[in-house]
């Protein structure tokens, strides 16, 4: 007999890990040299894996939903026998096993229903289900949302087509596309008083034209009214003496002009000011993570 360890094949340069999203095979099944036995998910893209060699599928180690590590043994296949070469003495010869193989596989197959695992719930990282709900999302699709600022219970409600329900790519960016209808939705079973809501508003649109926009200006516009509702925006006039500034450029601006061939402006003495008053006042540099206050340890003005 000989058995073959079928491992998570290596998916690029800097993937580590990937998810199962399902497989195309179950234990008893006979697979075929290239013929796609699972499809599997990265941060980067959604792929069908094929065989390596022709065989009967004798063990399947892990679920949909499971990350891998790259390398790691997810399958058994006995390759006694099958290929492309044997298909009509398989089907003659072997009828008798085979049909003991099916049963045996029957009763294989009702144990690993009965202890299959649950969809991933929280574990620390961002290729697992979200946390409120039992859903399983890709890590593509994790990248693809944060990339358009797209909530995990905006997610829920995104109607999905693929297998067991999933969410696939398409189903997201057709979303996408149709102007994301759910976008400012409350989650039903845990409504926020103090979210966002389109206020609900009757004018006379006139005369016009309907210009559709394209997936760039919709990132932009997606982009600018998540940093409306999530960053504060408070504008602050303070009146400063900047005589001594003024006299200081004024001195030594045609000196900076001939050595370095730049004008001598007010913003990197601003952008100056600036930091040394963050280093003092470090609460300034600080954002809100749900319920939590993180203070930067960098300075970036941009």
């Amino acid at each position: 007999m000989s058995k073959v360890e079928f491992k998570m094949p290596k998916l690029g340069e800097s993937i580590t890990e990937a998810a199962i999203i399902t497989w195309f095979k179950k234990v008893g099944d006979t697979v075929e040299e290239d013929e796609m036995l699972l499809e599997e998910a990265t941060d980067k893209v959604d792929s069908e894996v094929p065989s390596n060699v022709s065989g009967t599928i004798e063990e399947i180690l892990f679920q949909p939903n499971d990350v891998i590590k790259i390398g790691e043994t997810i399958a058994i296949i006995n390759s006694d026998g099958v290929g492309s070469t044997s298909k009509t003495k398989a089907k003659t010869s072997n009828k008798t096993p085979h049909k003991t193989e099916i049963k045996k596989s029957s009763k294989e197959k009702e144990t690993k229903t009965t202890q299959r695992p649950k969809p991933l719930v929280n574990t620390g990282t961002e290729t697992s289900s979200v946390s409120n709900t039992n859903q399983f999302f890709s890590p593509l699709i994790i990248s693809i949302a944060k990339e358009h600022h797209i909530s995990f219970e905006e997610l829920a409600r995104i109607p999905a087509t693929g297998a067991e329900g999933r969410l696939r790519k398409s189903d997201l960016f057709q979303y996408i596309d149709e102007g994301r209808p759910y976008k400012f939705a409350q989650p039903v079973s845990q409504p926020d008083p103090t979210a966002y809501r389109i206020p609900q508003l009757t004018f006379d649109k006139g005369k016009g034209k309907i210009i559709e926009m394209d997936r760039m200006r919709q990132m932009i516009a997606d982009h600018m009214v998540y940093s409306k509702h999530t960053s504060p925006h408070v504008t602050a006039y303070v009146e400063a003496d900047m005589t001594n500034i003024v006299n200081w450029r004024n001195a030594n601006k045609k000196a900076f002009l001939d050595k370095y061939g730049e004008k001598l402006t007010f913003t990197p003495l601003f952008v100056e000011a600036v930091a040394k008053a963050i280093k003092d006042f470090p609460n300034i540099n600080a954002s809100v993570d749900g319920k939590n206050i993180i203070v930067k340890e960098d300075i970036n003005i941009g």
